[in-house]
């Protein structure tokens, strides 16, 4: 993302785009559980949140909501994607769509890629979903939102998750 800094900052303390921001987010009162982006969800899996509409081809303005979610709970990443050792934001869950502030930090790309590599075989992981980072972050939200229309309660929902996350999982031998 070449966004710069100043942009991140009108966008980030704009109510109105931190309110649309947070509509999007299906948060849980479990302590350490996920926050789920219940939107659009991009190829790769993660949210996809249109900050604003700017003038040029393509969806410019739109960004990853980690991302934003991210910067606004730490603060603007200066110079974010300039270069390729720029600081990238990671998922310490291994879930594409969480939004949990806890579980995102800062790393580089490589790390991220040996973290991803040394945990995609791992029998449980988010990244050993057969269906692939977007078919799980999109099952998850389709889930959350049948249970929010059902006027579901929390640990209905929380249950529609779980079903939904291991739907995706490889069948075991034992």
């Amino acid at each position: 993302m070449r966004i710069p800094a100043t942009q991140w900052a009108a966008w980030l303390s704009d109510p109105r785009t931190a309110e649309r921001y947070r509509s999007k987010v299906y948060r849980t009162s479990l302590k350490h559980g996920c926050w789920f982006w219940i939107a659009g969800i991009s190829s790769t899996g993660h949210g996809s949140f249109r900050a604003a509409s700017l003038p040029g081809r393509s969806r410019r303005g739109t960004v990853p909501a980690h991302l934003f979610g991210y910067q606004a709970a730490y603060g603007v990443i200066p110079r974010l994607g300039w270069s390729s050792d720029s600081p990238t934001v990671c998922h310490t869950c291994d879930n594409h769509s969480c939004q949990q502030p806890a579980h995102l930090r800062l790393g580089n790309p490589a790390e991220n890629r040996a973290e991803w590599a040394a945990r995609r075989r791992t029998p449980g992981s988010p990244l050993a979903d057969l269906r692939g980072p977007a078919g799980r972050s999109r099952a998850i939200g389709t889930a959350i939102r049948a249970g929010l229309a059902n006027g579901e309660t929390e640990p209905e929902i929380i249950r529609r998750i779980h079903l939904a996350a291991n739907a995706g999982q490889p069948l075991g031998l034992w």
